[in-house]
């Protein structure tokens, strides 16, 4: 898509601090982190938002995960302690259109769901 801007990061036209990326999925440093360690892992295959997947993209989905775990573990928090969110529209959260998981971690972090 060309006016999302995970689209531009995927592609190099807007810079990032990447921490991973292979053929599926990439991974940066959030520019307004909301805790100490806070990284999104972003799926080169455009999709709007979970509301958008299907069987096919199964795969996919645990891949991210796996890259979360894989990174939550090489950024020091695995031990600890980390949050893994993903929001699907406007009303939970989700501020770019194309759907990406938010790794968190650090210091202890208060959650209204515990």
């Amino acid at each position: 898509m060309n006016d999302c801007i995970f689209c531009k990061i995927i592609t190099g036209d807007i810079p990032s601090t990447r921490v991973y990326r292979d053929a599926q999925a990439i991974a940066f440093r959030d520019i307004n982190p909301a805790a100490p360690t806070h990284i999104l892992i972003v799926p080169i295959k455009h999709l709007d938002s979970v509301n958008v997947i299907g069987a096919a993209d199964e795969p996919l989905m645990g891949h991210l995960f796996s890259i979360a775990k894989q990174l939550a573990a090489q950024e020091g928090v695995a031990d600890d302690g980390y949050r893994l969110i993903l929001n699907t529209g406007a009303h939970a959260g989700q501020t770019v259109p194309h759907l990406h998981l938010h790794l968190l971690g650090g210091a202890p972090m208060k959650h209204p769901m515990g």
